[in-house]
C-alpha cells in the first residue's frame, strides 16, 4: 500500500439523510486500500449526524457544525486532508464500484495531468438511472468558452494543484467547481477518461434542479475576472441558456414524471 497515493475524499452535507448513507457506503466500500474519508456536516437536524456516527470509526475526520454552506464545507474538509489526490462527493451522489482505483491508475499513467474525470450516470431519488451526463474532453480554452462537460462527481485532482489555487471562492453558490477547473487548467492538463465513475443524483431538492439559473451568471463572473470579452461565446451561450431555461425545467419535470 505504501506505493499507492493516499486519496482524500470530502463529503459536504446538510440535511440529506435520505441519501447520505448511500453516499458514505459508496466511498467506504471502494476496493482502493489507501483512502481517507472526511465528512463536513453543516449542523443537520434530520438524523444525518446519527448516520455519520455509525461510520465514525472508518472516517479520517468529521464534524457537524454550522457553516457558510457547501463551498465553505468543502474548503474546511480539504484543510484537514493529507492525501496526494483530492475529490469531493456531495451527500446525494455516489461512486461506482472500483471508481477510485481506476481514477488513480489513470492518473498514474498520466502524471502530467493536474485533474482527471470520467463519466457519470444521472440517478433519480430511487437510484434508477435516468440518463447520462454529457462528459467530453475539454481544456482551458474550451472551459472559458462555456464548453464544460465535466461531471464534478467523477473528477479527481492533485493535492498540489489544489494547494496552488485553493481555496474555493466562498462567494460562489453554484459554479465553485467551474471556477476551480478553470484555475486548475491554467496549471496543466485536465484529462477525460470514458469510464463511469460516479452517479449524479437529480431530485426535486437538488441545487441542479432548484437553482441552476444561478450557474451561468457565476460562470460569467469567472470569465470577466480573467479578462474575458463581452462578445465571447460563453456570453452568448449564457443568453441562450436563459432563453431555454423554461424548456429545460419542463423537460426535467417530464423526466421525473416518466420515471416515477
Amino acid at each position: 500500500m505504501s506505493n499507492l497515493p493516499l486519496v482524500s475524499i470530502v463529503t459536504p452535507s446538510f440535511n440529506q439523510v435520505q441519501y447520505l448513507e448511500k453516499t458514505i457506503r459508496s466511498v467506504l466500500e471502494q476496493d482502493y486500500p489507501n483512502l481517507e474519508y472526511l465528512i463536513v456536516d453543516g449542523g443537520s437536524i434530520d438524523g444525518s449526524v446519527e448516520v455519520i456516527k455509525r461510520y465514525a470509526s472508518r472516517l479520517a475526520w468529521w464534524v457537524s457544525e454550522t457553516d457558510c454552506g457547501q463551498t465553505d464545507a468543502i474548503n474546511k474538509g480539504f484543510s484537514h486532508a493529507g492525501g496526494q489526490i483530492y475529490a469531493w462527493l456531495n451527500s446525494d451522489d455516489t461512486y461506482e464500484p472500483g471508481a477510485i482505483r481506476e481514477a488513480v491508475e489513470f492518473m498514474q499513467h498520466n502524471p502530467q495531468a493536474v485533474m482527471i474525470y470520467g463519466d457519470a450516470h444521472y440517478l433519480d431519488e430511487n437510484d434508477r438511472v435516468i440518463g447520462e451526463f454529457p462528459a467530453a474532453q475539454t481544456d482551458l480554452k474550451r472551459l472559458r468558452s462555456g464548453y464544460v462537460h465535466i461531471p464534478q462527481q467523477a473528477s479527481f485532482f492533485t493535492a498540489a494543484g489544489w494547494k496552488a489555487v485553493a481555496p474555493l471562492d466562498p462567494t460562489f453558490y453554484f459554479a465553485m467547481d467551474y471556477d476551480l477547473w478553470v484555475r486548475l487548467a491554467q496549471l496543466g492538463p485536465i484529462l477525460y477518461h470514458p469510464r463511469v465513475w460516479a452517479n449524479f443524483r437529480l431530485h426535486r431538492d437538488a441545487k441542479t434542479m432548484a437553482a441552476d439559473d444561478r450557474c451561468w451568471p457565476e460562470m460569467l463572473r469567472v470569465h470577466y475576472r480573467d479578462g474575458g470579452s463581452r462578445f465571447a461565446s460563453i456570453v452568448w451561450k449564457s443568453w441562450a441558456r436563459k432563453l431555454a431555461a423554461p424548456y429545460i425545467r419542463w423537460k426535467r419535470k417530464r423526466l421525473f414524471q416518466e420515471k416515477g
